[in-house]
C-alpha cells in the first residue's frame, strides 16, 4: 500500500509517460496481464489507455489489473490508469 507522499511522487513521475497498454473492445485479455507484468517489472511505472469501446467501467479495469498483477493503482485519470509495481531495479526510490 502506498502512502499519499508516495502516490504523489508517482504521479509526477507518470505524468510525461504514455499509454503503453491499450484495453478495447474484448476487455481484459490473459496475454494483456501477462504483457503487463512483464513491463511493469521492467519499468515499475506504467499506463494503461481505456478505449471507448471497452465494456468495463475503468474503476473495474483498475481493479482487476492490480490484482491480477499484484500491483498499485496510482492515478485513475479519465480512462488512463497509471500502475506500480516496485521491482528488484528499484527504480523509483519510495521510502
Amino acid at each position: 500500500m502506498l502512502t499519499g507522499k508516495q502516490k504523489r511522487y508517482l504521479r509526477s513521475e507518470a505524468h510525461h509517460l504514455n499509454a503503453i497498454f491499450q484495453i478495447g473492445k474484448e476487455g481484459v485479455s490473459y496475454n494483456q496481464v501477462q504483457g503487463i507484468i512483464d513491463a511493469l517489472e521492467a519499468h515499475e511505472l506504467i499506463k494503461v489507455k481505456l478505449l471507448d469501446t471497452c465494456p468495463d467501467d475503468v474503476h473495474t479495469v483498475a481493479l482487476e489489473l492490480s490484482v491480477q498483477s499484484k500491483s498499485d493503482v496510482v492515478q485513475i485519470i479519465g480512462h488512463t490508469i497509471v500502475l506500480y509495481k516496485a521491482s528488484d531495479k528499484d527504480i523509483y526510490r519510495l521510502s
